[in-house]
Parts: structure tokens; C-alpha cells; sequence
């Protein structure tokens, strides 16, 4: 009717939600959405989460939802496997994920591989939460990327989040799949804000699992990548556009399974790809979208070959100087770009 009047309809109201509070929206609406939901983990309770991922969460579901553990990983994933197996959906989180290998035993020996070894009558559903790669001044056990290593395996599905968005659409779906996915966020995000769209505000909003976004066009080359160094590239293109060069970056959002056609079809438009990760080179996710690319139609395309930027293939150093040149910074990026371009 207005717009049969000729009045100006103001656009959808979009607001500034940081990474934490996406995650946190999250959690409410699914534990509120579904008494099988519950949270476990060190911390997660009465502190309100080492992150304060949890704030405000016990306080309004109480001891039975909200679940405050031991500082052994090995324990109380194993008995969120259980939970999950007898059709509980509980939210597994790991202070960090380094600390992940110390249940890597549940995580894929009993969570990954059990809906296949039961012929499908056993389903996990569960998901293992927290922040996984490199943070500030944290040193080599605190900052390893995870990436490669559960996307490696069969029977999980891995999601690495950006903005804020994604993280509270993700994390939705993750709770709501019959499937044991691995939710890798990252520290440095928890406190920055994004712009949230008004679908993204309502508490149906989802993010199917296994589809990459184009988080900008461009016809020069692709940049892939996952969690922060997104935010990387999108800084990278704008430096890159100065100088006539168009990059379209696409955010992978989940790593297994992996939205290799989006990629693929972006390569076929631009003939250039860079990946961009902060894992070490090695068997990375990189090295699989690489893979991919050349076993598949889109390399007759490509015009150069592809190019991977990744973290240093050192432990992480504790010095901060040390530290910064063992991440990819936009710099690398740009270099990147360039030499596969050959400019």
C-alpha cells in the first residue's frame, strides 16, 4: 500500500553483532527451541564461559542445560558422545581446540564413526565448539588451526565461521544435523562486530552446511578462504582494486564437506586462483582445494598456477614479531595475487 502511494519503504534494519554474541544468540535459541539441547565444557557455567560465549545461559536453564565439567577433555566428550547416542543433542565446547586432542579418541573413533559402523541405527548428533587456530601471544599449544586435521575424516562435518552470520547460522544448523560437526571458531572474531541482517536477527535462521558465499565479485582472480583470513582477503581485494586488479573472495565457510563447485565456478570466470589459510602447508586445506581445482573441469581454465598461502610450517612462536610472520597478513596476500598474475 505504501509503496501503491509513492512513500519510500526504509530498508531491512540491519545491526552491528559481534562474533560472540551470534554465538550466544545461538545457544539460547536452540536450547530454548529444544529441551534435548544442553551445553557442557570447563567454564561454560557459572563464569559464563572462558570466552563468555555461555554468558547469562545457566542462569536461565540451570545445572541440567547448562553444564559445567572437569578439566578433562577425555571425559566429558565421552559423555557427550554417550548423550548424543541416546538421541541428546549436547554442545561440546573445548576451551581451545588444541586441547581437543586430548578426546580426539571420542571425537573420531566414537563420535565419526559410529553412525557407519551401526549401519546408520546410531546417529551422533552432537557438536564440538571453540576457538581453533592462532590467537594473540599464545605461543605453539595454544594456536594450531584444526582445520586439515577433521576435515580429514570421514563421518564428520567441519564448519569454520567468519562473521557474525555465520557463526549464529552455522552453529544453528549444526545443532539441528543428526551428524557430529565440528564447529571451529576463531578467539581474535569473538569481539568483532559484523553487520546482521534482519533474516539473520529471527530465530529460523540458518546456514545449510556445505555451501561456500561469495563474499565479494570480482573477474581477476579467486581468493578462497576460511574463518579470519576472509577478513584478510577482503582487505587484500581493496588494496588490489586500487591498482585495477578485481578479486572475488569467496568464503568458504565449511570445510567438509566442501563447496568445491562454487569454487570451481568462480575459477572458471576469473582463471586464477590463491588460497588463503592459517594452518601449516602441509596436507592443508589449501593443498585439498588445489587438489580439487586440477582433478576437476575448472583447470583447463586456470592461466597460471595456483597459489596457497598459509601459516609458517614452525610451531608458533611467542614472540609477537615472530608470530606475525608466521600468519598470512594481507601483504602476503597481495604478493600472492600478484605473482599468480604475473604483475
Amino acid at each position: 500500500l505504501q509503496q501503491r502511494r509513492g512513500l519510500r519503504l526504509s530498508a531491512p534494519a540491519a545491526i552491528q553483532v559481534t562474533v560472540r554474541d551470534a554465538l550466544n544468540q545461538a545457544l539460547d535459541e536452540e536450547l530454548e527451541r529444544d529441551e534435548r539441547v544442553f551445553l557442557l565444557g570447563e567454564e561454560v557455567a557459572q563464569y559464563d564461559g572462558a570466552y563468555k560465549i555461555s554468558r547469562g545461559l545457566w542462569k536461565k536453564y540451570g545445572d541440567k542445560r547448562v553444564i559445567d565439567t572437569p578439566i578433562s577433555e577425555m571425559g566429558f566428550a565421552g559423555i557427550a558422545v554417550g548423550a548424543a547416542m541416546v538421541w541428546l543433542r549436547p554442545v561440546c565446547e573445548f576451551m581451545t581446540f588444541n586441547f581437543s586432542m586430548q578426546a580426539i579418541d571420542q571425537v573420531i573413533n566414537s563420535a565419526a564413526k559410529t553412525c557407519y559402523m551401526s549401519a546408520g541405527s546410531i546417529p551422533v548428533p552432537i557438536v564440538f565448539r571453540g576457538p581453533n587456530g592462532a590467537s594473540a601471544g599464545v605461543a605453539a599449544q595454544h594456536s594450531q588451526c584444526f582445520a586439515a586435521w577433521y576435515g580429514h575424516c570421514p563421518g564428520l562435518k567441519v564448519v569454520s565461521p567468519w562473521s557474525a552470520e555465520d557463526a549464529k547460522g552455522l552453529l544453528k544448523a549444526a545443532i539441528r544435523d543428526d551428524n557430529p560437526v565440528v564447529m571451529l571458531e576463531s578467539e581474535l572474531l569473538y569481539g568483532v562486530p559484523f553487520e546482521m541482517s534482519e533474516q539473520a536477527q529471527t530465530k529460523d535462521f540458518v546456514i545449510p552446511i556445505g555451501k561456500a558465499k561469495i563474499e565479494k565479485q570480482g573477474t581477476h582472480v579467486t581468493l578462497v578462504a576460511h574463518s579470519r583470513p576472509v577478513g584478510h582477503c577482503m582487505e587484500a581485494a581493496a588494496v588490489l582494486s586500487k591498482e585495477g586488479v578485481e578479486c572475488e573472495v569467496i568464503n568458504l565457510r565449511t570445510i567438509r564437506p566442501m563447496d568445491i563447485e562454487t569454487v570451481e565456478a568462480s575459477v572458471v570466470k576469473t582463471n586464477h586462483l590463491v588460497t588463503v589459510e592459517g594452518g601449516w602447508p602441509q596436507f592443508g586445506v589449501g593443498a585439498e582445494i588445489c587438489a580439487r581445482i586440477m582433478e576437476g573441469p575448472a583447470f583447463n581454465y586456470l592461466d597460471a598456477p595456483a597459489v596457497r598461502v598459509t601459516g609458517a610450517d614452525v610451531p608458533m612462536p611467542y614472540a609477537k614479531i615472530l608470530e606475525d610472520n608466521s600468519i598470512p597478513q594481507v601483504k602476503d596476500i597481495v604478493f600472492a595475487v600478484k605473482k599468480a598474475l604475473n604483475i
